[in-house]
């Protein structure tokens, strides 16, 4: 079975400032904020939520399907996709614009500030969810264009295909209405609690009353090293978290998460089961620089 994401593909520079932006910033003169952080480190990785979320699921044995947008310096990346054996079809490649690419500093509390230019991404829509493929039993709709995630949602919604709803950093695109159409589209939604809150204020419910939505089997809220909560039927289930070897860099651990979480919803694990393993996922994805390079122990691979 293919699992379908529907996501961005980027370069990721990423820095590492070593102290905390709380202590740089003057919350009286945020009106007139001019800041300045030196970052004596830099790396360029790749990155973006397809990639992210394919390379986990590849690791645990699915087979991701990624449709995305790359642009005229992507030839790497695609190389990359192509050798880890996937299907790389619906990956649009544009010729007038530079592939999407997220300038990400860290502080020493690992909060993050991020720039992020979309560049090819913006094009995104223009590949539409394949009709004839029956293969394809399951998608994400993770950050990508605007257009191409209600677009892809859509689609996915008339083609039945169930769907995770993931709008990560994307989410400041969209209204409650549009929020709402995602919601009543998808099967499952999956934020971290910032993300929760903010789809709350802007839907005008809350956590609990959108699980009870008919349509929705699970909405599901990570809490990072507190692991995450499930909610179900207006009932939810704390499952705790993974004590990381080491707190190295968080970028892309939302990510590596919901590989997990796809490749035990494939098998038809129960919802607790599947968000178990991503904590435990996401406990190692900490512990390694960048957003695709941590690695699962072959007994890890073999429980899943």
């Amino acid at each position: 079975m293919s699992v379908l994401i529907c996501g961005s593909l980027a370069f990721d520079t990423i820095t590492d400032f070593p102290g905390r932006f709380a202590q740089q910033i003057l919350p009286e003169q945020v009106h007139i904020l001019n800041v300045s952080f030196l970052v004596p480190t830099l790396r360029r990785e790749f990155g973006g939520c397809a990639g992210n979320i394919a390379y986990t699921l590849h690791l645990l044995g699915g087979q991701p399907l990624v449709m995305a947008a790359l642009g005229n310096d992507g030839g790497e990346y695609l190389q990359r996709l192509e050798a880890w054996g996937l299907d790389t079809s619906l990956v649009r490649r544009s010729t007038d614009t530079y592939t999407a690419q997220a300038i990400i500093i860290t502080d020493q509390d690992n909060n993050q500030i991020t720039a992020f230019h979309p560049g090819a991404m913006q094009q995104a829509h223009v590949t539409p969810v394949p009709a004839n493929r029956p293969d394809i039993q399951l998608a994400i709709i993770a950050p990508d264009g605007r257009d191409a995630m209600l677009s892809h949602a859509a689609q996915l919604s008339a083609a039945g295909i169930p769907f995770v709803f993931d709008p990560g950093q994307g989410l400041p695109m969209f209204d409650g209405d549009d929020l709402r159409g995602f919601t009543a589209q998808a099967t499952w939604v999956a934020v971290n609690d910032y993300e929760g809150r903010m789809l709350c204020d802007r839907m005008g419910t809350t956590i609990e009353a959108l699980s009870r939505e008919p349509q929705l089997k699970g909405v599901i809220v990570t809490l990072g090293a507190e692991g995450c909560e499930v909610w179900q039927q207006g009932q939810r289930t704390q499952v705790p978290g993974v004590t990381a070897s080491a707190v190295v860099d968080p970028t892309g651990c939302g990510d590596a998460f919901r590989g997990a979480l796809l490749h035990g919803l494939s098998k038809g694990w129960s919802l607790e089961r599947c968000v178990a393993l991503g904590n435990q996922v996401g406990a190692l994805k900490i512990a390694e620089r960048g957003g695709q390079n941590h690695h699962i122990p072959g007994a890890l691979i073999a429980a899943a």
